[in-house]
């Protein structure tokens, strides 16, 4: 099985890039904040970011800090032989990243400029949690940056760390930046 991590700052493009992999080379793409968002509403929690990183903590310190890359290798499994690859999009915390990479798996690092990324960010409005300020956007990032808590919180600097392939986004074009990706990732694909 071909499995590849995203990792990257928000707004930068990792979704672009597995909508490339499920496009162009038939991956299933598992978005691991889609399931925590399912998971706060089951709860009846708010669906925003602490939310998100306090139920990802928890279920790392109980099922193990690969829990979500292990979701979505059992996606993929029950999936059979429809697709010919996984990509796992984000990974946040580093214990999640080198599970994926004990799998066999490869993380990408996708960033882009933070004044690019919010704007991206700000005029998609997925939800209301996308309507902050440039400040409030940065401060976020940070917290999720550097460990905050142990080794089940995130800390995506760690992550970057471990990252395989870098890929730059501050293009608007969507295309050209799928077609680069693909380049950058042409060894793994085929």
């Amino acid at each position: 099985m071909k499995i590849i991590g995203l990792c990257g700052t928000n707004g930068a493009g990792k979704g672009t890039v597995g909508e490339m992999l499920v496009e162009r080379h038939g991956f299933l793409f598992v978005s691991v904040s889609d399931l925590l968002r399912e998971e706060a509403r089951r709860r009846g929690l708010p669906v925003e970011r602490e939310v998100l990183r306090t139920i990802s903590a928890e279920w790392r310190r109980e099922f193990g800090l690969g829990v979500l890359v292990d979701k979505a290798k059992e996606a993929f499994d029950r999936a059979g032989d429809k697709y010919k690859g996984l990509v796992v999009d984000p990974m946040r915390n580093p214990g999640e990243a080198q599970h994926l990479k004990d799998l066999g798996g490869v993380l990408v690092w996708v960033d882009a400029d933070p004044r690019v990324r919010y704007g991206r960010i700000f005029s998609r409005k997925r939800s209301k949690e996308d309507d902050k300020t440039f400040e409030q956007f940065m401060a976020e990032e940070q917290a999720e940056m550097t460990t905050q808590g142990d080794a089940a919180t995130l800390n995506m600097s760690a992550v970057k760390g471990k990252a395989d392939i870098f890929l730059e986004n501050n293009s608007d074009d969507l295309e050209a930046f799928k077609s680069q990706a693909e380049q950058q990732l042409a060894l793994l694909l085929n």
